[in-house]
């Protein structure tokens, strides 16, 4: 087994344990049934008291079996890790972890922060845990329909079934929060929070403004090929990438150089490469 493989397996196993504690501190004893294959434990959990974990884990096991089916043997077996100590950890954290808060509110913010974090580790180094995801990749081969529209079917269905089964459609309200938290945090995970910035420079002084940037931002600048379709004539973009702190030097510079240039500044979630990151270490500059 190679080091990175190691690693992810190593990233898969925290992110695990986070999303368990995520359930077992805040979701889990608020009645806060989130989508997915918890919220349906949850929901059974409260109706004939089955451990949350196992339940789980049950849940998922028809599930193992049809996407082996549908497919393929590796899709499954992908799972198959994340789900397991998943299920282990939900009901082995729930001895001893505390419960924080009884207000549905935090417990919703919190839990989701959680959940999504763990999920976000779990998914940014190449693991699962099954459930709707994998039902929904199931179901897809059957209806064709997009992964993201099933899943937001599937989750509804259960917050749907937790205001009926707890007679109370704050509970179901406070669950779309916490999905919607934790949906937010999973992308941040993978993507990075937005710490840098896309420049598109279109001006007639392109030159000037590129050597501006190498020189004085000591950034690097690609020139793209363009054509107005207004005018039909072709132009040179400027695209180039800075830091937070450069965009208004960077602006400045611009200015100078041509006060009608035209600029778009768009958010960057990830940079990898020179003067940024490499693929798999932390930040150079």
């Amino acid at each position: 087994m190679s080091w990175k493989m190691l690693i992810n397996f190593f990233w898969v196993t925290m992110g695990v344990a986070i999303t368990a504690l995520g359930l077992d501190m805040f979701l889990v004893p608020n009645k806060i049934a989130a989508g997915g294959t918890s919220g349906v434990a949850t929901l059974l959990h409260y109706l004939i008291n089955t451990p949350v974990g196992m339940t789980m884990l049950a849940l998922d096991v028809p599930l193992y079996v049809l996407g082996i089916y549908r497919l393929g043997l590796g899709f499954g077996l992908r799972s198959l890790y994340g789900s397991v100590s998943l299920a282990v950890l939900v009901d082995v954290f729930s001895f001893f972890v505390p419960v924080p808060t009884r207000d549905p509110l935090l417990a919703s913010l919190f839990g989701g922060v959680l959940v999504g974090l763990g999920l976000g580790l779990v998914f940014r180094f190449r693991g699962t845990t099954g459930g709707t995801d994998l039902a929904a990749a199931i179901l897809r081969t059957y209806t064709g329909i997009n992964i993201g529209q099933l899943l937001f079917l599937l989750d509804g269905m259960v917050v749907v079934a937790a205001g009926l089964v707890f007679q109370s459609w704050e509970l179901a309200l406070y669950a779309l929060i916490s999905i919607f938290v934790f949906s937010r945090v999973i992308d941040m995970v993978q993507e990075g929070i937005s710490y840098a910035k896309a420049f598109f420079i279109i001006s007639n002084n392109n030159e000037i403004i590129a050597g501006k940037i190498l020189n004085d931002l000591d950034r690097g600048a690609t020139a793209l090929k363009g054509r107005g379709l207004y005018t039909g004539s072709d132009r040179e973009v400027i695209l180039t990438v800075v830091n937070r702190s450069e965009v208004s030097r960077l602006k400045e510079i611009v200015y100078q150089v041509d006060p009608r240039a035209f600029i778009i500044v768009a958010d960057v979630r990830e940079v990898l490469g020179e003067g940024f990151k490499w693929y798999g270490h932390g930040r150079d500059s």
